[in-house]
Parts: C-alpha cells; sequence; structure tokens
C-alpha cells in the first residue's frame, strides 16, 4: 500500500495525486462484496460511476496538458486496491488480536521488515544506501527517524479509526484528505489547470461523498431493523412466558 503510494507521487504530480488515487471508494465497494459478502445498493453503483467517470476525464485531461504518466497512474489505482484491501482486513482481524490495535501496528511493522528487506537486496537499493555520502550525515538519519515516527503513527491512527469506526468511514477521510493536497499541491507548485480538469476532481469528490451518504443511511436502515427483530425476539419471549 505504501509502496505503491510512494510510486504514484513519484510519478505524477501531487495535484493529479488525488484523482490517481480515487479508486478506492470502488475497491472498497468491489471487495466488501468478495471478501465480506455485503453487496451493493443500486445507488452506492451509481456513485460509483460517477467515480469512475471522474477519474477518467482527469486522466484525459493530464494526457492533453502532456503531464500523463502512464506507469503513475497504474500504480494510483494499485495503490487505491491496496488502501481498500488494508482497511477490510484491519476490520475483520481486529478480533484475532483481541482488538489491541498496537498488537495489529506491531505486526504490521514486522511484516513489513520481512517482505521489504529482501526486496532491498533484490532491487540494488541496498548497495545503493551503502554508497551513499547521506549515509554518514546525522540529519539524514534524523529526517529517516522521523518519518518512520510519523509512519507508525498514521498506521495506529488509521487502525483505531477502522475498529471505531468502519473501513468506509476511513477511506471517505482519506479521500477528503487527497482532496486537501490536491488543493495544497496545485497552490504550491502554481500548476495551471483547465476547467475540465478541476470539474474531474470535482465530480470524484462529490460522488465520494455521496456514496458515503448512501451507505450511512444502508446502515442506518440495517440498524433500525435488527433493532425491531430483536423487540420482536423479546416481546416474543414475554409472551410466552
Amino acid at each position: 500500500m505504501v509502496t505503491f503510494n510512494n510510486l504514484c507521487l513519484k510519478d505524477v504530480g501531487i495535484s493529479f495525486y488525488y484523482a490517481g488515487r480515487s479508486f478506492t471508494t470502488v475497491f472498497n465497494a468491489l471487495l466488501s462484496y468478495v471478501i465480506l459478502g455485503q453487496t451493493t445498493s443500486l445507488k452506492a453503483i451509481i456513485c460509483c460511476g460517477f467515480i469512475i467517470v471522474g477519474f477518467l476525464l482527469g486522466v484525459d485531461q493530464e494526457k492533453v496538458s502532456g503531464s500523463l504518466s502512464v506507469s503513475g497512474v497504474v500504480y494510483g489505482l494499485l495503490a487505491s486496491l491496496f488502501v481498500a484491501l488494508n482497511a477490510i482486513y484491519t476490520k475483520k482481524v481486529l478480533p484475532a488480536v483481541d482488538n489491541n490495535v498496537w498488537k495489529l501496528t506491531l505486526y504490521n511493522n514486522l511484516n513489513a521488515v520481512l517482505i521489504f528487506l529482501p526486496l532491498l537486496v533484490l532491487t540494488g537499493d541496498a548497495g545503493a544506501v551503502a554508497g551513499s555520502q547521506l549515509i554518514s550525515s546525522a540529519a539524514f538519519w534524523l529526517v529517516m527517524l522521523a518519518s518512520g515516527v510519523l509512519g507508525f503513527a498514521i498506521g495506529y491512527v488509521t487502525g483505531l479509526q477502522i475498529q471505531f469506526t468502519s473501513p468506509l468511514t476511513h477511506n471517505v477521510s482519506g479521500t477528503a484528505k487527497s482532496c486537501a493536497q490536491t488543493v495544497l499541491g496545485y497552490l504550491a507548485y502554481r500548476e495551471v489547470k483547465t476547467g475540465l480538469w478541476w470539474l474531474s476532481n470535482v465530480i470524484v469528490l462529490t460522488a465520494s461523498f455521496a456514496y458515503a451518504l448512501v451507505k450511512r443511511q444502508e446502515m442506518r436502515l440495517q440498524h433500525q431493523l435488527e433493532m425491531a427483530r430483536m423487540a420482536a425476539k423479546l416481546e416474543e419471549g414475554a409472551d410466552w412466558r
């Protein structure tokens, strides 16, 4: 997830990052059905359709401006896929660690170490790091330490958010964060974007929040139905007595 996220940022401008990562909600709906067996309503599917339209429009406008990176778009899609998977599996496996987010964060970081150390050797990055002049720089290690602490904190807070809310809420808040990054990137780098490019971002953002509202209404209705069933069972038990 983090790897493809960074690769996406490497190959595309930060202002396009939001659109490149916009498929998280679509993958969340799809994977919720595949993994959790949760069906998606027609209204939610329509919202996902608008997200796809906004994404394709954004890609088209990047192509028109000559700044389209196919690899960046692919990395963005893969990052969206793994963000959705991470949220769903975090919610699914939390009971296995007694709903302890500290444990889950520790296991995630241990897994990352075991996975990435061999990859560092295979890609030759380990040699590049060893031969770098920055290896003896205290400032370099200070920045690396800070990024590690912040990364751990983000992972922990993400786990807490998913534990106390839902994968959907986590993905929607991530969408809002990416939108803010788009605006800040546009202001910081003073990029010139077309009206259609901005329209693509508005479509994605609006459709993402519409999807969240639809799912919220569905979850509320489902909760009311469950409460009604429980009340009916209690009444049946009282009548039987």
